[in-house]
């Protein structure tokens, strides 16, 4: 597994008005943390760090200076739209330990169940595994093409890649085949047939920037 690099800058301002003025120069405030180590404040460019979330990448080598550490890009914060991240947690880490992360699952196929008049429902869109860092997959294929109308798939039924463990109960539901109720439909109906004449254009409005946890120790991180 090559390991992707991504250089970030330490960083000594503080607060939410210097988040927001990171952030208006196309950078990102973040915390490195973890391995007894003191935490670190930084700020990475939010173009490179998209990139990697992108491509599902989860493991990188964070250049700091002429230092360099492998870490898991263990949380992203965004705005209230869900679309632009507004902070990042780092967790250092060996390139040989296990770890708990969330993977994207990746659904396959059309449930022969929706041509009976049922609707796939997705109740879990990424699931919690536990596995080495440098064996962490981008996405879990979930095959559903033979789900039929009240079938239900668990999280036991999901085929996992090799040496990864699913953290999540075996009994989780991940998806369900349900039976479209006549109201249902007609609502549908109703939203597909309904075209307003001048449609709202909403403003984006930038949300309030979380205030951040500069300085705490990182503690059970």
């Amino acid at each position: 597994m090559e390991i992707v690099k991504l250089k970030v800058e330490s960083r000594e301002a503080k607060g939410t008005r210097a988040a927001r003025r990171l952030r208006r120069e196309g950078k990102l405030p973040g915390v490195v943390y973890g391995h007894n180590q003191t935490p670190e404040n930084v700020a990475v460019n939010i173009h490179d760090l998209s990139s990697l979330l992108e491509h599902g990448i989860h493991v990188a080598e964070l250049k700091v200076g002429e230092s360099a550490q492998q870490v898991l890009i263990k949380e992203v914060q965004f705005d209230h739209l869900g679309a632009t991240p507004i902070h990042v947690d780092f967790a250092r880490v060996d390139l040989t330990e296990q770890v708990t992360v969330s993977v994207p699952l990746e659904f396959k196929g059309v449930p022969v169940g929706t041509h009976e008049g049922g609707a796939l429902e997705h109740l879990m869109v990424d699931l919690e595994v536990k596995c080495q860092v440098t064996q962490i997959p981008e996405s879990i294929r979930v095959n559903v093409a033979d789900m039929k109308l009240d079938d239900v798939l668990h999280v036991r039924d999901i085929q996992l890649p090799e040496n990864i463990v699913a953290v999540s109960s075996p009994e989780a539901i991940v998806c369900v085949v349900r039976a479209r109720t006549a109201a249902a439909e007609a609502e549908e109906i109703e939203v597909e047939e309904e075209v307003p004449e001048q449609p709202e254009i909403i403003g984006r409005k930038e949300k309030e920037g979380k205030e951040e946890l500069e300085g705490e120790s990182g503690t059970g991180r």
